[in-house]
């Protein structure tokens, strides 16, 4: 049994994109339709579009006229409504059947009006799309309404299980509101039948902070007797990967793809992507991607993640408090910003699951407004949590002069004298 363990590394691969071409079509009777529904005795324009045979008359260079310009209309709707799109085509290039291949078309409202996206058909069962909010949700009423710089996306789901070969699909977004529109994406791919992926993908789903979680892929070929994978790449240090050669038998093999992460990762969504590398006799065949994602979940959290100090005369201090919340028990080691206007005191030196620091900071002389980070280490393997403060330093309002007293003159000597309180 043949077995490899190694770190991946890898530079990335870019693949060409592909466009369909149009066609022109041939309406009956050999007669060239041109977009326009003929009819005998509808008018004379329309009489003299054709004759006998297909011969046209000079009045089609009015058509063509008229036809022209719908076309530059048209022509110039579509490139509006592209302008809103980072990308309009992408190769998957060549996948194994069965592995999860997804690509999200960015899509931002450049304009000062808003833009709806009302739906997307696709032109090949090999593709299924959908529209996605900029959180990676679902639309509710399956529309999206883009306000002015805002994002969503087209998501292209290239169906592996169910199609093989060279594959191809024109995704067509319906733009709705005041200026309606279409604008066309393009995606296309190998999807390979002598290898399949199960499952698809390697997917982590919720991991701890610290927490090293592995998960297996099959790979299974069948075709050359002398087939095999001679390397696993990826641009990411914190995947270790383990490949061991399974089973080989006449024209059929099958591997285990063991994908480990590392304990030292740190808390996020995983997103990236392995390539599977052939012995395959064509270039084009021998990188074959495999998606990684997951999420890790912080151990430690910060309560308010946004301290907010509010605003401060020079010279003066305030104190607020920040809650420190573990999993496990755990001991608080440090706690910094990098600013000497800030202290920090911590309520106890002892291992426990919830701390409660409290944080002073002092006002300068100089005005303006600081923010920095609140790192806090922790006794676990080094890790912590992080929160901001913002505050304020206002300029101090000089106080106002003392006001003179009003003055009355007397009737009798004409001397002026001041006024007394009352």
């Amino acid at each position: 049994m043949l077995s490899l363990r190694f770190i991946c590394k890898a530079s990335i691969t870019h693949y060409n994109t592909l466009r369909r071409a149009g066609s022109n079509g041939l309406s009956s009777k050999g007669k060239r339709s041109m977009g326009l529904q003929i009819r005998e005795g509808s008018s004379a324009v329309s009489r003299s579009l054709e004759l006998e045979g297909g011969h046209m008359m000079r009045t089609t260079g009015i058509a063509l006229l008229v036809l022209l310009s719908v076309a530059v209309g048209d022509a110039r709707a579509q490139s509006w409504a592209e302008k809103m799109f980072s990308v309009t085509d992408h190769n998957f290039g060549t996948v194994a059947r069965g592995a999860d291949t997804v690509f999200k078309f960015e899509v931002t409202n450049p304009y000062k009006q808003d833009m709806i996206l009302t739906g997307v058909r696709s032109s090949c069962g090999c593709t299924s799309p959908t529209l996605e909010t900029a959180d990676g949700k679902a639309p509710e009423n399956g529309q999206i309404t883009l306000k002015s710089h805002e994002k969503g996306y087209v998501v292209a789901r290239f169906n592996t299980r169910t199609h093989v070969g060279q594959k191809g699909a024109t995704l067509t977004v319906g733009l709705g509101g005041q200026y309606g529109g279409e604008v066309q994406l393009h995606v296309s791919g190998n999807i390979r039948s002598d290898i399949v992926f199960n499952p698809g993908a390697i997917e982590f789903g919720e991991v701890s902070e610290g927490e090293a979680k592995e998960q297996r892929v099959t790979v299974n070929y069948a075709g050359r007797s002398d087939w095999e994978i001679v390397d696993v790449t990826n641009d990411n240090d914190n995947f270790e990967v383990e490949l061991l050669e399974a089973n080989r038998t006449a024209g059929k093999v099958s591997y285990d793809l063991v994908v480990r992460l590392k304990s030292n990762l740190p808390a996020g969504h995983v997103k990236d992507q392995l390539t599977v590398v052939t012995n395959d006799n064509r270039a084009e065949n021998q990188r074959i991607p495999l998606i990684v994602s997951g999420n890790v979940r912080p151990e430690f959290s910060v309560t308010p993640a946004q301290l907010v100090l509010g605003e401060m005369k020079p010279g003066t201090h305030v104190t607020k408090k920040i809650v420190v919340r573990g999993k496990e028990a755990f001991k608080i080691v440090d706690v910094d910003c990098g600013e000497d206007c800030f202290e920090f005191k911590k309520d106890s030196d002892e291992a426990k699951k919830i701390h409660f620091v409290d944080v002073t900071f002092r006002a300068g002389e100089a005005a303006g407004k600081i923010q920095t980070p609140i790192r806090i280490v922790t006794d676990r393997d080094n890790r912590g949590a992080t929160c901001v403060a913002s505050a304020t330093v206002v300029e101090a309002i000089a106080a106002p002069a003392a006001a003179e007293s009003p003055v009355s003159e007397t009737a009798d000597s004409g001397a002026v004298r001041t006024a007394s309180a009352p």
